[in-house]
């Protein structure tokens, strides 16, 4: 007993006190989210989207963008060398009959840069495509000012909250970790290139300019897609990581939970998915009880009612469920497949559907046409008895 005293008492949160007499207290690094428990909304998750608040990982674009850039200098190396060949003979070969005026230099700055941005120009395309490609496969296509906005009152100097974030963080504690996981693997597969290599490296010195170019291009190809590689993978952690940091960010208390749901009682969005909601609902009760109707009168394509009927409960059979197109197409499929009668009557089934809803008896004017397929009903059941 006294050692489970003891225990409470050490870690009790009490201040802690430095030697100099300055009291600090601990629970100013509690999580300031405290009692957010809710799950955001789908309001929340939407504004959030349009302010430009998305889950997603940095490393899938840098991997695309790694790959396309450096597939591009690969295809086009030829090319560019080539290119940077001919500007450096050109100058190398003509330097001494320039002269160098303020106009001269001008023009052979605006020559160079021209030149360089007609090199630069299929890489900047691929690896704009890529990092374009890499946001939108996670996030989708959003465009949104929001973040550009300057708002001072995020603005706050909070020392404990400060330290919290940099050095106690989620955030903080999986970036360490990739950075660390990419160095160490990444760093091994490069080790285990250039030994493969080493070779060939060895040689440079005796060959040409172009063949060294080639052997230690190919070799730095060969790192960076491996590299690539590594980040793709680790991207798939990542992501995870982030939607769930993403999710637990926009989390509710419970009274922001009722406060919106007031706010969003008029809302036309959430009134529609509302109805949307219970529609799905009721079409899914439907399908759940056509099998146990006794009878479906179709139109035969267009239209499809079922009817049940139970004696000891019911004055007159009733209708339990009833679609259109493609509903009444899923309820004639479901009762063929649970063997319940179909029964082709074009009027009756155009005015049940036109007349009556899920729930309803069917009216006296309409008691002799269904006595008759129930009678046929009980006829083709005698028989099945019989035989």
């Amino acid at each position: 007993m006294t050692e489970e005293t003891n225990i409470g008492v050490l870690y009790a949160p009490e201040p802690f006190l430095y030697p100099a007499g300055f009291r600090f207290d601990l629970q100013r690094f509690a999580a300031e989210d405290e009692g957010r428990t809710e799950e955001p909304t789908e309001k929340k998750l939407r504004e959030a989207r349009e302010k430009g608040q998305v889950a997603k990982t940095q490393e899938l674009p840098q991997a695309v963008v790694v790959i396309f850039g450096f597939l591009i200098i690969f295809f086009f190396a030829s090319w560019i060398y080539d290119s940077i060949a001919a500007m450096t003979r050109h100058y190398m070969s003509s330097f001494s009959r320039f002269s160098l005026t303020e106009r001269s230099a001008l023009i052979e700055l605006y020559k160079v840069s021209m030149e360089s941005a007609k090199i630069l120009l299929p890489l900047f395309i691929g690896v704009s495509i890529a990092a374009f490609l890499g946001d939108v496969v996670q996030v989708g296509f959003q465009v949104s000012t929001h973040p550009l906005k300057f708002d001072p009152s995020k603005i706050k100097f909070d020392p404990a909250t400060m330290m919290r974030k940099v050095f106690f963080s989620k955030q903080v504690a999986m970036n360490l970790f990739k950075s660390m996981f990419k160095v160490i693997v990444i760093g091994f597969v490069a080790y285990l290139i250039i030994a493969s290599d080493y070779d060939e490296i060895l040689k440079t010195p005796d060959v040409s300019i172009a063949m060294a170019l080639r052997i230690t291009g190919t070799m730095a190809l060969k790192i960076i897609l491996w590299a690539a590689a590594i980040i793709l993978v680790l991207s798939i952690p990542d992501y995870i990581f982030q939607k769930r940091e993403f999710i637990d960010s926009l989390k509710m208390t419970k009274q922001e939970l009722k406060e919106e749901m007031k706010e969003t009682a008029g809302d036309p969005y959430i009134r529609a998915r509302l109805r949307e909601m219970q529609r799905e609902n009721v079409l899914k009760n439907m399908i759940r009880e056509v099998p146990k109707a006794d009878v479906v009168v179709t139109n035969p394509t267009h239209f499809a009612v079922a009817l049940k009927y139970d004696n000891n409960i019911m004055d007159a059979p009733m209708v339990i469920a009833k679609g259109v197109d493609s509903m009444a197409l899923r309820i004639r499929q479901v009762a063929r497949d649970n063997d319940v009668m179909l029964v082709e009557n074009r009027p009756l089934a155009q005015e049940l559907y036109r007349r009556l809803e899920v729930g309803d008896v069917i009216p006296e004017d309409l008691f002799y046409a269904v006595t008759m397929i129930y009678a046929e009903l009980y006829r083709k059941r005698g028989v099945r008895r019989a035989m």
